[in-house]
């Protein structure tokens, strides 16, 4: 009789192990999802330099409007497909990545005027400035609308400098803000 039970024992402890494996497997997806590394855009691309007070701020021609910048860099070694994100400001202009791929460890730069699209540099076709030298936030969203990164400068650091990846800059330099993003 004791063989059998010590068997039914064996039996019921390998079921319970194999439905843990089973919960634990169908548990990972979830989890997954909520870790940093299973949101790879967010920690590789990232908004590395701002530009908002161009030279000659009150003129509004093509070449002042182009002094006038935000850099976008991948920091990862594999390209990353930018078709339908958004880079916004404060005020509601928005521009929209069309059919650019931004290769692994390359910057674009993104400027407010007129020009000729190129594999560095990238123009939103505006007639007027966009970055408000007083105050702004530049916020960078993927395709989904899902926040990746944003920088802002003056009055409009409405972070909590608490947060973890914080980083203020003196001068005419921005505050960069990388969050845990959900």
């Amino acid at each position: 009789m004791s063989a059998s039970v010590s068997e039914t024992v064996r039996r019921l402890s390998a079921a319970a192990a194999v439905a843990a494996a089973v919960v634990g497997a169908a548990a990972l997806p979830a989890a997954a999802a909520d870790h940093p590394s299973a949101r790879p855009d967010r920690d590789r691309v990232v908004i590395s330099d701002v530009r908002y007070d161009s030279p000659g701020r009150g003129e509004r021609s093509n070449r002042l409007l182009n002094q006038e910048w935000v850099e976008v860099t991948n920091n990862s070694r594999h390209g990353v497909n930018l078709d339908g994100w958004t880079l916004s400001d404060s005020d509601g202009h928005t521009y929209t990545f069309r059919h650019y791929q931004l290769d692994g460890h390359a910057t674009v730069r993104v400027h407010t005027g007129f020009g000729q699209d190129s594999r560095s540099d990238l123009y939103q076709d505006r007639r007027s400035h966009v970055w408000d030298r007083e105050g702004d936030t530049a916020t960078l969203r993927n395709d989904h609308g899902r926040f990746i990164d944003a920088a802002s400068w003056g009055d409009s650091r409405r972070y909590d400098d608490n947060r973890n990846g914080h980083r203020r800059y003196d001068g005419n330099r921005y505050d960069h803000h990388r969050y845990d993003r959900h």
